[in-house]
């Protein structure tokens, strides 16, 4: 009886021995593959292809004249192994990003719509008029600034302009009278509190940005819309410039009288002024301010539309990471470029002013 319940006993322990065999090989098998698991068939498993998917070959970049191309190329280079850097904690790797400017404003928006760039850091305007090719992502936040007046004899009461701790979602664009005569007669009369007339505005000499440029035309246009209602296409003398380095340039040198630009232009061209500019005096005693706009929501990164590329997946890497870099030393020496110091996630309704803004400029077109 012994006998037979201990062969009994051996029979059992036995089957649970091999049960326990198997479990334990499928369990192997299923479990992380080994160094050499890329021959398996789990190396073609739809997990590996979406790892597969996240290698990015190239990555493509463009930026807006607003200041000098070979100026911004320069300052932004650093952004490349930063964001690739980045993206790669995000779980993208990033083999190439490169950087270009675009000709104009809208050569950029084009691009975007395109698909032959990937992002773009354009103002509100740019991307309410390419709203169906371009995707806005984030919103820029800058630094406050210690005049905000929608009275322009204040700005000229309390120069310089500085920069505050505060960070503003909106910025102002200025109408800034420059040395010559004309631009003196203006400021004149406005430090006076006297107020400029249509005449007086028709009679000078203007530099204006692009059409899509929120700063450099169409909230001027809206200001001369409510003020006179008139816009740009209706002075006399208006010439375009690539760039807000180029109006500094011409109104040093004379060539206008009055420029548009964002509110803290001059900030960024003291030194240029009287180097590369040639003036005797500093651009706060030169230059003084004859309008100011309504607040202009801050600049976009927006992403391609038409880009296999954007994913929701890799849209949400790509404002955590600018969002990240903007929080470095490094980042933030990268995009003061565009005076900007830090990145807030956008949606679309959040420019429903600029689109706004753009229907009023198409018609005071036709």
């Amino acid at each position: 009886m012994l006998k037979k319940s201990w062969t009994l006993f051996t029979v059992v322990a036995l089957s649970f021995s091999l049960l326990a065999g198997c479990s334990s090989s499928n369990s192997s098998s299923s479990s992380s593959p080994s160094a050499d698991a890329s021959t398996s068939p789990a190396a073609e498993s739809p997990s590996a292809s979406a790892n597969t998917a996240k290698e990015v070959k190239e990555l493509k970049i463009s930026f807006v004249p607003s200041k000098d191309p070979d100026q911004i190329i320069t300052a932004t280079d650093p952004l490349k192994n930063l964001l690739k850097t980045q993206l790669a904690t995000e779980g993208y790797n990033v083999d190439k990003v490169t950087i270009d400017v675009g000709t104009t404003y809208e050569a950029v928006g084009e691009a975007l719509s395109a698909g032959t760039t990937d992002i773009g850091f354009i103002p509100g305007g740019t991307y309410a008029l390419y709203d169906d090719g371009a995707d806005v992502i984030l919103t820029a936040t800058r630094a406050g600034l210690s005049n905000d007046s929608d009275n322009p004899k204040d700005w000229n009461e309390h120069k310089p302009t500085e920069a505050t701790t505060e960070q503003a979602n909106y910025y102002r664009s200025l109408l800034i009278a420059g040395p010559s005569k004309k631009g003196q007669e203006l400021a004149a009369k406005v430090n006076a509190g006297t107020a400029l007339t249509w005449e007086d505005l028709n009679s000078a000499n203007w530099a204006v940005m692009s059409t899509s440029s929120s700063a450099g035309y169409i909230y001027p246009t809206l200001w001369l819309q409510k003020n006179f209602s008139k816009s740009i296409t209706d002075l006399a003398h208006v010439v375009t410039s690539d760039s807000y380095g180029s109006s500094m340039g011409r109104l040093a040198a004379g060539q206008v009288d009055i420029i548009v630009t964002f509110a803290d232009a001059r900030r960024d061209y003291v030194d240029k002024w009287t180097s590369e500019f040639s003036r005797t005096s500093s651009v706060w005693d030169e230059t003084n301010v004859i309008g100011v706009t309504d607040g202009i929501f801050n600049d976009t990164i927006s992403v391609s539309k038409n880009d296999s590329l954007m994913t929701d997946e890799f849209k949400t890497a790509l404002q955590k990471a600018f969002i990240a870099i903007a929080g470095t030393p490094e980042g933030k020496e990268v995009i003061a470029i565009y005076s900007h110091q830090g990145y807030k996630e956008a949606k679309s309704s959040d420019y429903d002013n600029e689109r706004k803004a753009q229907d009023i400029i198409k018609t005071l077109k036709k």
